[in-house]
């Protein structure tokens, strides 16, 4: 049955995001994390350059987001579980 979507939880994704030098950075980071299928919620706080994504998308889709629109970015979580998401520096 569809609704199979319905009963699954939200998670939220910490990541940390490099590159981001103004409030309008910290939108655009926002605005394309807020577009990954699967975020409810987005929030960029530009001072500690951390980002939170609330919804079913996995970190991974998240991190490559942030990426393609010219940031850096990694999970904050990778620290702690590297579960395959190794990133080059």
């Amino acid at each position: 049955m569809p609704q199979q979507h319905l009963n699954r939880a939200t998670d939220t994704v910490v990541l940390t995001v490099s590159g981001m030098t103004c409030d309008g950075c910290a939108n655009t980071v926002a605005r394309v994390l807020s577009r990954v299928p699967g975020v409810v919620d987005a929030k960029v706080d530009l001072q500690s350059g951390r980002a939170t994504a609330n919804g079913t998308a996995s970190p991974a889709a998240l991190v490559a987001a942030v990426r393609a629109a010219g940031y850096g970015a990694e999970s904050a979580a990778s620290t702690l579980d590297t579960g395959g998401a190794n990133g080059g520096d």
